[in-house]
């Protein structure tokens, strides 16, 4: 069933309806409705399912941080086994969820006094989340607040800005929250799953859409008509002749053609809620206009507008508020392996020249492929 909040509510007088608004709860109820939730899974599944590396930063080498080989082997650990009970996947699919739907990706970092495991993630519900705007950048005031509770018994947890890694999408400057791709959509999944609700009744409650009009028959040539046409004509396939003195007219009530489903409606709107999620109609079911020699264009340009600045945002986050302020490893970054070429062929093949010129050196290849260097311990 679709969910409740679809049917508009009576706002004021009698007859005056209202369209959702696009609330925390609202928002994650139309997360869970088919278009929204192949949109969201395109980038979300892409962005967790994906190989990534623990490397050193731009400007530092293997002379200055002696210990390194060590070190990034504690943190892809602790990376693999976040908490007791997630993985990586599990507890960034979950930050990954929230900040498509409303902006707002939190995790929770929590430190162990453990050297071999610094620090514990925990994923956190980002639309609970509270900024204080004056925060002056002072490490011991907190920056963040947690409402618990309802509104009557609302309770604020204070966090640090160095317990926190808060995730802003489309993040703007006279708001501190940002703007999730399932908010911008919000609107048009509503239309468009009111369009689909109506065209799913009309289909569903059929009936024929025309009728027989004999002007100067007789109650009992009516029923007789009826009778006959009912016994004798209706599931059989044969032809009906009729016989009266006036040609019976046919009246027809609708076209019974798609156009009555409004499919073209709802095609636009599709194109529309994919637009929001900067996705190619494609990815959508929209295929009428896809080829062959399209369609890799297509799925690139997706990969490139959608994907990748959601996992660089998301690379970026861990590396500064999770490697840097939490543990003051400032010498490492994150990063994703699939971001610099979906070819695999064609990237392989410009490694490969590239080696042959001299231009790279084998452990540079080595280390775009996100493969240890030769001779050095793998961090796993």
């Amino acid at each position: 069933m679709l969910p409740s909040i679809l049917s508009p509510y009576n706002q004021g007088r009698t007859g005056q309806n209202a369209t959702p608004k696009p609330t925390p709860a609202n928002l994650r109820k139309f997360a869970e409705t088919p278009v929204a939730r192949r949109a969201i899974n395109v980038v979300k599944d892409k962005i967790a399912s994906m190989d990534w590396k623990i490397k050193l930063r731009r400007g530092y080498s293997n002379d200055d941080v002696p210990d390194a080989a060590e070190r990034m082997q504690v943190l892809r650990r602790c990376l693999e086994e976040p908490n007791v009970s997630d993985s990586f996947r599990t507890i960034f699919e979950q930050v990954l969820e929230d900040l498509l739907v409303g902006g707002f990706g939190a995790v929770e970092m929590e430190s162990t006094g453990d050297e071999l495991r610094p620090f514990h993630l925990w994923a956190v519900d980002g639309a609970t989340i509270e900024i204080d705007v004056t925060w002056d950048g002072d490490p011991a005031k907190p920056r963040y607040a947690q409402a618990r509770g309802g509104l009557a018994t609302k309770n604020l947890i204070p966090l640090l800005d160095d317990e926190l890694m808060y995730i802003r999408l489309n993040p703007r400057s006279h708001t501190p929250f940002g703007l999730g791709r399932l908010e911008v959509a919000f609107e048009t999944v509503n239309q468009f799953l009111s369009a689909n609700r109506y065209a799913g009744r009309l289909a569903s409650n059929s009936v024929v859409q025309y009728a027989l009009w004999l002007n100067e028959a007789t109650p009992e040539q009516h029923d007789r008509l009826i009778r006959w046409w009912q016994d004798e004509i209706e599931g059989t396939g044969r032809v009906p002749i009729l016989s009266s003195e006036q040609k019976p007219e046919v009246l027809r009530f609708a076209g019974g053609t798609d156009a009555d489903l409004r499919i073209q409606w709802q095609e636009f709107l599709l194109r529309m809620i994919a637009n929001a999620f900067e996705l190619p109609p494609m990815l959508l079911g929209l295929q009428s206009d896809v080829n062959k020699s399209t369609a890799g264009e297509m799925a690139d340009e997706a990969f490139q507008s959608a994907v990748v600045p959601v996992a660089k945002l998301l690379a970026e986050h861990i590396t500064r508020d999770l490697f840097a302020k939490k543990l003051g490893w400032r010498e490492f970054e994150f990063s994703f392996n699939d971001l610099a070429a979906r070819d695999e062929m064609e990237e392989l093949q410009i490694q490969t020249e590239l080696l042959k010129a001299g231009v790279l050196s084998v452990d540079e290849v080595r280390e775009m492929r996100g493969l240890p260097k030769l001779g050095t311990v793998v961090a796993s």
